[in-house]
């Protein structure tokens, strides 16, 4: 005869079976329920901007969201090709998602309106969002966009000016732009070379959109110009170690846009910190997921610029950086 004691234990293990089973099923409708969005961008992967990509996730945690746990996010890198981004734009807003993130710059964002009107879209970009046709006002972007203007464009000519102080009589300054990325690229020479006759310089525009494009501008720049000037773009920034390895062998002292490039060897940075951009963009993305409306969010725009130098690339230009520059500078690495 079967004790009662037996009879217990056979109902709690039943009891407990069918809890697990329930939590199971549970957990597997949270997972279906886990909101989806897309992240769009020109790189080819994120090792290309791994702290900035960091700091996107750190921004999402802040605001519940991990991805693989209670968050799906489907990348599309564009290999370094603006040309794939309209098709893999497409490609994302054929699936039932959330948000797109338009990361990389002014031209991905245009990219990720004309594909849609409907899914709210994130946006990073380097120019006026008003002007660019992306927000109604900054305070109140309207439709289903908002984002981060990052003032890069703004910030140019500071930039260019800060080259000048820190080599003394330049004369030529060859800006270096990506064709493929046109939304960068304008802004970049025009700002440049409007700055440029009151500093009594003449610019030089060298473009290049791969590896071989690169090495093939610098075999013959220091003939053309005495200093160099890299415009703010994806693919550029992704090659940084090249391209101030190279301005570096070929004499040329560089300004760039951002800390990294500092980090990487280049001479001197001006311009927005970047992992504090992508911490907020997934603060932003968070925002949306929990209920935010993307057209009532005001369009952030940063209120503080770092000013890097690179001692050791100063020192393999034999360049002396004038105290003064050094009393304005944020951080000095490469000591």
């Amino acid at each position: 005869m079967t004790s009662i004691c037996s009879i217990m234990h056979r109902r709690q293990a039943l009891r407990l079976a069918a809890g697990a089973a329930l939590g199971w099923q549970s957990i597997a409708r949270a997972d279906d329920a886990a909101p989806v969005i897309g992240f769009l961008d020109p790189r080819g992967s994120a090792d290309d901007f791994a702290a900035q990509f960091a700091s996107f996730h750190r921004g999402l945690r802040e605001r519940g969201f991990i991805d693989g746990e209670n968050l799906t996010i489907a990348y599309e890198w564009g290999g370094n090709s603006f040309d794939r981004l309209p098709a893999l734009a497409k490609k994302l807003v054929q699936r039932p998602l959330s948000l797109i993130v338009a990361s990389g710059g002014s031209r991905v964002a245009l990219i990720a309106r004309a594909e849609t009107s409907e899914v709210p879209i994130v946006f990073l970009a380097a120019d006026d969002p008003v002007k660019l046709g992306l927000a109604a006002s900054l305070a109140r972007p309207g439709g289903n966009m908002t984002g981060i203007n990052y003032f890069n464009v703004q910030l140019y000519a500071k930039r260019l000016d800060l080259l000048c102080k820190l080599a003394p009589g330049l004369s030529r300054v060859a800006v270096l732009v990506n064709p493929a990325d046109t939304a960068a690229m304008a802004p970049a020479v025009g700002e440049v070379e409007a700055a440029a006759p009151a500093m009594r310089l003449k610019v030089v525009v060298v473009k290049a959109e791969n590896d071989r494009e690169i090495e093939a501008c610098f075999k013959d720049l220091r003939q053309r110009a005495d200093a160099l000037y890299v415009g703010g773009d994806a693919f550029l920034h992704s090659r940084r170690a090249k391209i101030s390895a190279l301005a570096t062998a070929n004499g040329l002292p560089a300004a760039y846009p951002q800390r990294e490039w500092a980090e990487a060897g280049g001479l001197m940075s001006y311009g927005t910190n970047f992992s504090e951009i992508y911490k907020e963009l997934g603060n932003y993305v968070g925002r949306i997921l929990n209920g935010d409306k993307a057209g009532e969010l005001p369009i952030q725009q940063p209120s503080r610029f770092e000013l890097v130098f690179n001692l050791k690339a100063a020192k393999a230009l034999d360049l002396a950086i004038p105290p003064m520059l050094l009393a304005l500078a944020d951080d000095v690495v490469g000591e």
